[in-house]
């Protein structure tokens, strides 16, 4: 259905979907904010006109307080407790630093942030790391759970969570309940057909461990990538 067949009140929520949040003006980021407008106005003009009131300026708007906003005709106290929410969450975030992304440029570095989800388990799990072009950490995620004996992962989750996260390089990991952290013949195959895949999509298997209680092995530093 065309955004102009939809309700007025619906047409900023579509064009967020169709275009993305930075195709929106500031009233229709407002007007998605109230959900509504009133009898006489859309939500989009309501919004317009309360931004014009503040010299359509977002800081000028978070110093208004609920009784200011309730003045606006078709702003309850439900709406404008919606407002402020909304700039008390951007004034938060902007206070915040970007939490930095680890590096990892070794074995010993992925096997730090592996160790804790994969040394002590009485069962195999199959965990990756994806990182961009820096090495960065930009998603890890546990792709499987298994038995005592194995964890099969899917090839094509592993690559598809890649592609979510736009990721350049993996690095996977499992662990052996039994202790003994030397690659069994499966590891093997199931390592080459991640590196082959990923030759195919762009997508390069940096390294393979394998996690016991107190040590692990890289498939990259034994020479088998």
């Amino acid at each position: 259905m065309s955004i102009k067949f939809l309700a007025e009140d619906d047409r900023p929520r579509e064009k967020f979907l169709l275009k993305g949040r930075s195709s929106l003006s500031d009233s229709e980021l407002l007007a998605i904010i109230m959900g509504s407008g009133s009898r006489d106005e859309t939500a989009v003009e309501l919004a317009r006109k309360i931004l014009a009131s503040v010299g359509n300026n977002w800081h000028q708007l978070s110093l208004l307080s609920i009784k200011d906003l309730v003045k606006f005709k078709g702003v309850g106290e439900v709406k404008a407790i919606s407002i402020a929410t909304a700039l008390e969450i951007g004034r938060r975030r902007a206070s915040q630093e970007v939490p930095e992304k680890p590096v990892v440029s070794s074995s010993n570095e992925a096997y730090q942030i592996f160790r804790n989800h994969l040394s002590d388990l009485r069962t195999e799990e199959f965990w990756a790391l994806f990182l961009n072009q820096s090495n960065k950490v930009i998603h890890k995620a546990q792709l499987t759970q298994g038995g005592i004996s194995q964890s099969i992962v899917d090839i094509r989750i592993l690559f598809k969570t890649a592609f979510d996260h736009f990721a350049t390089g993996i690095i996977v990991a499992h662990n052996h309940p039994s202790g003994n952290p030397k690659p069994s013949r499966e590891d093997i195959d199931i390592t080459q057909k991640i590196k082959e895949a990923g030759k195919i999509l762009g997508i390069q298997l940096l390294d393979h461990l394998i996690i016991t209680q107190n040590a692990y092995f890289s498939f990259s530093d034994d020479g088998l990538l």
